[in-house]
This record gives C-alpha cells, structure tokens and sequence, in this order.
C-alpha cells in the first residue's frame, strides 16, 4: 500500500561556492537540475512545494507554491523543512509524511519515497533518510508532519541547526542506494560539478 506523501524541494540555499544564484536553476545538459528532480520526484508524492527565499516569481514557471523560511537570517535546512511541513499541515491537512529533496541534487532516485518509507517500518523509527556509501544524507529524509511543533521549538527556543542532532531525538532509519553508475545524491556545489553532473546526465540519457 502507497502512503501518501508530500514532496518538498529545498531551493533556499546562498549557493556562495557558486558566486550565488539558484543551484535548482542550473542547466545540466538541456533540462534544469529543478526539472530533472520534479521528473523523478513528481510520480512518487501527492504533490510538491517548492522552499525558495527571495523573489518567488523567478520559479513561476514551474506553477509550483514557493515558500519562503519562516524563520529568519537563513537558519538552514531544518528552516525549509519546517516551513514545508506547515504548508502541508495547513493545505493538505489529512497528509502525514512529507519527503525532502535538495534543490541541487540532479539524479535522486526514483524509488525514494518507497524506500524511505520501508526503511522506517522496518526499523520501527519515527523518521527516515538517505544513504549512499560511506554519506547519511539527511536533507534527503521522510518526515512527520506531526513533528512540526516540536521541530520548531528545536530551531526557535533552542537555536538548533543541525539536522542529524533533531532527528536522533526522534529516531531515523536509514535507506541505502548504491554509488555505481551513479551516487543518486550527488550534488551540485561548484562549476567543476556541473561539467561532472552534465557528463553524467548525457550517459544516463545514452
């Protein structure tokens, strides 16, 4: 049984290793790493919401809703990952799982939700992320919408930052990908990273 899950993509980083701008917005190859992460996230989620601070019209033509972090000065992934789950908690009321992808990672697996999801049954733990040799990729994780208060209590009261300390609190299984032909997590951080992902996009395409 398939259960229903919401997707998020976190697009709110500065991207400084960059020179700045929008890492989802970057080409590799003909498609954007945006466009290539909806074509293998879209199919396994209920629907996507898309966490970008600033000016949310240069995402408008993906007609997906874009929120900002609700908490200030770019408090990190744990910020985005709240504001998505108060999105869903408030438009999508009856969901209560949501997975997280980032926005500069071109090649996530197609069965990410499904095994997220196995994962987290299978060793009886609340949440659930990636993991692909020797890496835990906890942007890459399933959560519970019920959690959102107290996650927000963590980044509020507490100043918490780091991801992997909040969800030790909670329990988190972990699902593994193999790296070959390609780690599915690999992410776009600098210019030499682009020409790698664009070769490996061309023979994926092969």
């Amino acid at each position: 049984m398939t259960i229903e899950t919401f997707g998020l993509v976190l697009a709110g980083g500065l991207a400084r290793r960059m020179g700045g701008g929008d890492k989802a917005l970057i080409r590799i190859g003909n498609e954007t790493i945006l466009e290539r992460t909806l074509a293998r996230l879209t199919p396994q989620v209920s629907g996507v919401v898309l966490n970008a601070n600033g000016d949310p019209a240069r995402f408008a033509s993906f007609g997906l809703p874009v929120i900002a972090d609700s908490v200030p000065d770019f408090a990190g992934p744990l910020a985005g990952i709240l504001a998505g789950l108060d999105w869903v908690a408030t438009n999508r009321p009856g969901t209560k799982w949501m997975v997280s992808v980032p926005g500069d990672c071109p090649f996530p697996p197609r069965d990410l939700v499904a095994r997220l999801h196995e994962a987290r049954e299978r060793e009886g733990k609340a949440l659930a992320c990636a993991h692909s040799g020797d890496w835990r990729h906890p942007v890459v994780g399933l959560w519970q919408v019920a959690l959102r208060e107290d996650l927000r209590h963590a980044i509020t009261v507490e100043d918490l930052r780091k991801i992997e300390v909040w969800t030790a609190r909670h329990g988190v299984a972990l699902a593994d990908w193999p790296t070959e032909p390609v780690d599915p997590f690999f992410n776009v951080n600098t210019p030499k990273d682009v020409e790698n992902a664009t070769t490996l996009a061309a023979a994926e395409s092969d």
